[in-house]
């Protein structure tokens, strides 16, 4: 019987999670010898993580919850590897399997590997090159003792053998958040009430902030606000606001009749508004996956990314931080003159099936 642990700790980790459940759902259906174990390690509190988000992704609620949100940095660490090391010991897998870049993934990894229980890391071998980055860290340190990387792109592929990790170690499988997005598209929902009420298919802005580098100075956030008001003509710009950014918001009271201010949206509620912009302008890496396989214009607020798929065969740009950079690219998505989703190899929706068969033939 192979015993996996999967290990969660923010709500995008789930979407990366949820096909890789499924795929050994329909491995046991099969009469496969295969189990697992969810945890999640409450690195992120997020009070729309109900029974209706699992519900949504179609998985069960988590077997276990570390509890470790809150704290510094190196505290929420600390409370990870100890919650986690307790786990371990009472339900001891054949392999833990980490996925993405938060502080979940760097504890967990540490934490197996000191207890001789092998890891794999799914999205293994991403870099944006920016050491300024927590989520850098988090990459280069997971992937210095993982035993397996399953990876989303050639170019993943090679930033670990420019390290020295063995062919045979690096799987290239595609990406399981794009299956995610791919099997739930039917079911998105369109919110109801308020704003969502008037719009239009195509008529709108999306907009989503939250790295310190674009929220955490006060002056900056309001120029790029302004700055996005300014370029996106008469369309409504819908900001589902981060509770990070929030707080700085509300010392800066910006009002705008086309600015508006959302609670965090479900997973269905979201996509669905992004499916449907006239362009999403964001500083987040995961989103800018999802816009450029529903082919939507997508402006990254970054200086570097480690998604350049992306851009190079998707729909997304590189904007920068500095907010007069936004006006001609706001200027090219209202002209209807920006470029086409060309298809990334292996973000065909079947990342989880690819990625579960090989873990059985390794470990079983």
């Amino acid at each position: 019987m192979l015993q996996i642990t999967l290990i969660a700790g923010a709500r995008p980790n789930f979407m990366k999670i949820a096909p890789l459940i499924h795929a050994i759902h329909d491995l046991q259906n099969s009469g496969h010898a295969i189990k697992y174990r969810l945890v999640h390690t409450g690195q992120h509190y997020d009070h729309k993580m109900s029974g209706d988000f699992f519900e949504q992704l179609e998985i069960p609620d988590p077997d276990a919850n570390l509890g470790a949100g809150g704290g510094s940095q190196a505290e929420q660490t600390a409370a990870i590897m100890i919650g986690f090391e307790k786990e371990l010991t009472a339900n001891r897998p054949d392999v833990v399997l980490v996925v993405g870049d938060v502080t979940s993934t760097l504890a967990c990894s540490i934490t197996a590997k000191k207890l001789l229980v092998p890891v794999v890391h799914v999205e293994g071998g991403i870099r944006s090159g920016d050491m300024g980055m927590p989520e850098e860290i988090n990459r280069i340190v997971t992937d210095s003792i993982t035993d397996h990387f399953f990876t989303t792109s050639e170019l993943a592929n090679d930033n670990l053998k420019k390290v020295g990790v063995e062919d045979h170690r690096i799987h290239f499988v595609g990406n399981t958040m794009i299956d995610t997005l791919l099997k739930q598209k039917p079911r998105f929902q369109r919110p109801k009430g308020g704003v969502f009420d008037g719009l239009d298919k195509g008529d709108y802005f999306v907009l989503t902030l939250h790295r310190p580098a674009n929220v955490d100075e006060e002056a900056k956030l309001k120029a790029t606000i302004e700055a996005i008001l300014a370029g996106t003509g008469s369309h409504p710009v819908l900001f589902p606001v981060h509770p990070r950014t929030a707080k700085i918001l509300k010392n800066l009271g910006i009002k705008h009749p086309r600015l508006h201010y959302l609670e965090p949206l479900s997973y269905l509620a979201f996509n669905y508004l992004v499916q449907h912009a006239k362009g999403v302008i964001t500083d987040s890496g995961g989103i800018t996956e999802e816009a450029s396989v529903m082919n939507v214009p997508c402006l990254t607020l970054r200086d570097n990314t480690e998604r350049p798929e992306t851009i190079h065969q998707g729909t997304n740009e590189l904007v920068g931080t500095d907010p007069d950079r936004l006006k001609p690219f706001l200027e090219k998505i209202l002209a209807g003159d920006w470029k086409q989703y060309q298809g990334i190899p292996m973000w065909d929706g079947h990342a989880a099936e690819r990625i579960v068969k090989v873990l059985y033939e390794i470990y079983h």
